[in-house]
């Protein structure tokens, strides 16, 4: 069905409007509220939030409704997607609730339901929610918004279960690492956590004032990290995005390493550790559509298959947990290690990378070797209709021709958007001059087949 509320992320919008009004957010409250007492779990609900200026009143709004429906509520403050996941999983909670915008400006907000499962509602019960919630709208409750005092035990429960997972209690001493933490939900808990494992800590976008997350900063700007790296001398860089669900790197030479990287690098090692598994038995990687060939490419060469999924770390979740699979993500760096999370997590990632540096002795540059980045090219294309492929003969007759010209060492992928009038068309190959050359001529087919006037 036609969602007004959830979209694939939970309840998104500009604070202060709908969906995320104070109305909207205390119903939205009372009817989760209703949901936590019918469940049969725990009568509780964590709250975490990340540092946009909106997050502690829309916290309070949503307390007051849960609390309208006498269940408790314990908010951890600021913290991180993940952290929330994994509070709701192994605390005495129904549910979780992270208020977060992830990459988005701060204006931006946003209110995530994860279940005590650990992962994100399912979509039957996000469409029994927003029925509920419509119904009630527009709505008030009597009771006044809470003020809220966060448990700083919550964090911390968190950041001990991901020292944790290292034997060695210095795992990362002598390492030096610039850390851009977007001034977003882990500016004070990644920074702490890594240097309590032993490591030279360099901290930039870790000063938040509610209205500076991912300003410049972060996961979406690179440029500032690299700088850093390099002026400072250090053996990498890590950037987390807002709600720190994702991370990427800069190694010590200035090279981006993205998501497909590290998805190699990880899947190298934990298919030489023998803990790469899927119920097939083979070593499996799961990544999307628009992972690089060059990346499906090194993994083949080192005995591992990867599956590719439409885009969206919800896909690339449902086939790990199909598969059997314990590693996949996507080239953004939203990386999922299923034997140790429910969710993408860019601490757990950069703490699990940064442990296969120190062991192998060897650079992020020297990890990555072997991973060929083709060029890859996307174009859109405004259309007045959203026709299957197989009806427009001129475009598939192009696809053909590109895909035959490569004759392997390419890919072409053509999709509609899901939200705009728009075709998306990613041509991928060996060199950036045909890869120009059949963007554009299928461009042009679906310009003359479907093209906007």
């Amino acid at each position: 069905m036609a969602r007004a509320l959830f979209g694939t992320d939970g309840i998104r919008g500009e604070a202060g409007k709908y969906p995320l009004d104070p109305p909207t957010i205390s119903v939205t409250g009372a009817v989760l509220g209703e949901w936590v007492a019918s469940s049969g779990r725990d009568q509780a609900v964590v709250i975490g939030m990340d540092t946009r200026e909106s997050g502690p009143w829309i916290a309070a709004e949503l307390a007051a409704g849960l609390a309208s429906r006498s269940v408790q509520v314990q908010f951890a403050g600021v913290t991180t997607t993940p952290g929330v996941a994994y509070l709701a999983k192994t605390g005495p909670f129904a549910a979780g609730v992270m208020i977060s915008a992830s990459h988005n400006p701060y204006h931006d907000n946003g209110i995530k339901i994860i279940g005590h499962s650990g992962y994100k509602l399912p979509d039957e019960t996000e469409e029994l929610l927003e029925s509920k919630i419509l119904a009630r709208l527009p709505g008030t409750l009597s009771a006044k918004p809470p003020q809220l005092s966060s448990d700083g035990t919550l964090d911390r429960q968190y950041s001990d279960f991901l020292a944790s997972i290292l034997p060695s209690p210095k795992p990362f001493a002598g390492l030096r690492i610039v850390m851009d933490c977007a001034n977003g939900g882990a500016s004070t808990l990644a920074p702490e956590l890594f240097e309590h494992l032993g490591a030279s800590v360099d901290r930039i976008g870790a000063a938040p004032d509610g209205r500076n997350i991912n300003l410049n900063c972060g996961s979406l700007h690179l440029a500032h990290l690299r700088d850093q790296v390099l002026a400072r001398g250090a053996a990498l860089g890590v950037a987390f995005d807002g709600d720190a669900d994702r991370a990427l790197f800069v190694s010590g030479s200035g090279r981006m390493i993205d998501g497909d990287a590290v998805l190699l690098i990880m899947g190298r090692a934990m298919h030489a550790a023998g803990r790469l598994t899927s119920r097939t038995g083979e070593p499996v990687v799961v990544a999307t559509v628009m992972s690089n060939l060059g990346l499906e490419l090194a993994l083949k060469a080192s005995g591992i298959r990867m599956l590719r999924t439409p885009v969206g770390d919800r896909y690339v979740l449902e086939e790990m947990l199909r598969t059997g699979a314990i590693l996949g993500g996507e080239q953004s760096g939203h990386v999922i290690f299923l034997d140790h999370a429910t969710t993408g997590d860019g601490l757990l990632t950069a703490l699990l990378l940064l442990d296969v540096v120190q062991r192998s002795g060897q650079s992020l540059d020297d990890l990555a070797v072997g991973l060929k980045v083709f060029p890859q090219l996307l174009v859109n294309i405004r259309v007045r209709n959203k026709r299957p492929l197989d009806e427009l003969p001129a475009v598939c007759a192009e696809i053909r021709a590109a895909e035959e010209s490569f004759g392997g060492s390419g890919r072409v992928l053509v999709r509609f958007s899901g939200t705009e009038p728009l075709a998306r068309v990613m041509v991928e190959g060996p060199d950036m001059e045909p890869v120009e050359r059949f963007a554009g001529r299928i461009a042009a087919a679906i310009q003359s087949e479907l093209g906007s006037e």
